[in-house]
């Protein structure tokens, strides 16, 4: 698959995940996917397990934003935020592909915190 389609995947992906249509959101997926959440330790082993597993979650995002999509060949990256229970949870994705589905993907998960005053004269605020 060219990464044309893989980027057109991927953005169809994120938007049937944002929609909460869960069948489109796990055709990106081989049967035997892999997905890893290290904070965690856990895996999830198959499609089917992650499509049930996050259609029973009890805190359904209320919102959804890709920041960027990157990546080449067979390995993206997706960075985007979800809402849950007005809450932001900023993730990164890293999917690896082969023939077309996605065979492995990692997600790592980080909570907003406050920016401590003493770098204030360093940075700018970007939201």
């Amino acid at each position: 698959m060219h990464e044309e389609q893989l980027r057109d995947a991927l953005n169809a992906h994120w938007r049937a995940s944002a929609a909460g249509d869960l069948n489109a959101e796990h055709d990106i997926y081989g049967d035997d996917a892999i997905c890893e959440y290290p904070q965690s330790g856990e895996r999830i082993l198959g499609r089917a397990n992650l499509q049930a597993l996050r259609g029973h979650h009890p805190g359904k995002p209320s919102g959804f934003e890709v920041r960027r999509i990157q990546g080449e060949g067979n390995l993206w990256v997706t960075e985007y935020s979800i809402n849950y229970q007005g809450r932001a949870a900023y993730t990164v994705s890293i999917m690896e592909f082969r023939n077309g589905k996605v065979v492995h993907e990692t997600q790592y998960f980080s909570e907003s915190f406050e920016a401590p005053g003493w770098r204030s004269q360093w940075v700018q605020q970007s939201a």
